[in-house]
């Protein structure tokens, strides 16, 4: 059985003051439906945030709704989508009863029946060959009773344990220990933090400040694979080769413009399992260009954008003796000389250095972008201006409250 592992599309994303990512998207959809005919996959599982945000764009919807139907003139036989974070699990369950007559497989949140995450999926010769333990992102609710007056570290441990025993128990289920007795491959899936990952600044918190980091020992040696998702650089999960985030497909922050961008593929034969990573073509670069006001206009004047279709998107940073006004007006004359189908500068941020130089201080940011924050960024400084005692609770009450809205 061959199988393609993605995750993280965060279809319909929109970048630094609102930038569409729609056509670096549509490229790398219709890229994968290539990879999927040219490489003879069988199964394709995603792990997890299909969309960017809870009520995603009609853009979005129809990304997704045109890659499933294009996928019907591939050999893929299966198709495997699970909900992450940052989906809604009502809008990805919406046409679930629809979708599974066409062989895609929607598990959006936890089902009220717990089997209903144990999918069988057959071979090319209609007997059984796979078992996917479908698990989507856990929610709070999902792992756990909210306890009155407990600490952060009896939550951190009921998380934690909520989501091993989430997995315990789909590995002791009667249909998935027979199936594997029987000799069939299984692979679950989750949309979580592991404990060890690389984060970027692009993914959100998830059970409160990432609390429920689990490790490579909370999944059963029942799983001879695990596909994941939620971190943007693909990985291994504690040196484990079979516990794996395949990554987003493209740079979703400036953070990411140096990770690879790959989908794994993996081959299940009698005598074990191979994997391998595929490379994700790119049609946009993020860049950046840090430095002294004359290394920042240089880099900017050479930039060369070739092989490329799409312009690139630039993150500028200066430090300079200068004042702002007049590192403004000499930034501003490069800029309009770019040519912005070619280059194109979405953040810029200057750093005044001469003042903390003389006081020994550490150098601060003049100018920050409210794109630079995280929503709980903010509140901390919006508790910072005011002298109250409860604060911690007001923070964890916040945290909370913005998890609710995941």
């Amino acid at each position: 059985m061959r199988v393609l592992h993605t995750a993280d599309w965060h279809l319909g994303q929109r970048f630094v003051g609102g930038h569409e990512r729609t056509e670096e998207h549509r490229h790398f959809l219709e890229w994968l439906v290539q990879t999927v005919r040219a490489q003879q996959i069988e199964v394709l599982v995603m792990a997890g945030d299909v969309f960017d945000t809870g009520s995603p764009s009609n853009q979005a919807l129809e990304l997704y709704y045109s890659f499933l139907l294009q996928m019907r003139d591939t050999d893929c036989r299966d198709v495997v989508m699970v909900g992450g974070n940052h989906d809604s699990p009502a809008t990805l369950n919406a046409p679930a009863r629809l979708l599974r007559h066409l062989r895609v497989h929607v598990v959006g949140c936890v089902p009220d029946c717990f089997d209903d995450q144990v999918l069988v999926l057959d071979d090319a010769q209609g007997r059984p060959g796979l078992v996917v333990c479908a698990v989507p992102f856990l929610r709070d609710r999902d792992v756990r009773l909210s306890v009155p007056g407990e600490s952060a570290e009896e939550r951190e441990a009921r998380i934690k344990q909520g989501i091993a025993d989430h997995y315990a128990r789909l590995a002791e289920l009667e249909t998935v220990w027979q199936l594997k007795a029987a000799g069939l491959p299984v692979l679950a899936t989750g949309h979580l933090y592991a404990a060890g990952g690389a984060p970027s600044d692009s993914e959100r918190t998830i059970h409160v400040g990432n609390l429920g980091q689990v490790t490579a020992e909370h999944f059963p040696p029942v799983f001879d694979y695990v596909a994941l998702g939620h971190l943007h650089r693909p990985q291994r999960v504690g040196g484990h080769e079979h516990i794996r985030y395949s990554g987003a497909p493209i740079a979703l922050s400036f953070s990411e413009i140096d990770y690879p961008k790959e989908v794994v593929v993996l081959d299940f034969t009698p005598t074990g399992l191979t994997i391998a990573s595929l490379p994700v073509p790119g049609v946009r670069r993020l860049v950046r260009f840090h430095g002294s006001l004359d290394e920042v206009l240089t880099q900017l004047s050479a930039y060369d954008n070739a092989d490329y279709p799409l312009p690139a998107w630039a993150d500028v940073e200066i430090r300079s003796e200068l004042s702002q006004l007049e590192v403004a007006e000499q930034l501003l004359h490069a800029l309009e000389a770019l040519d912005r189908r070619q280059l194109q500068v979405l953040n810029r941020r200057h750093f005044r250095v001469a003042a903390q130089r003389l006081l020994g201080q550490e150098e601060e940011p003049l100018t920050r972008s409210l794109h630079d924050f995280t929503e709980r960024e903010v509140f901390v400084q919006r508790l910072e201006t005011e002298p109250l005692e409860d604060r911690p609770e007001l923070l964890r009450t916040f945290d909370e409250l913005l998890e609710r809205m995941l």
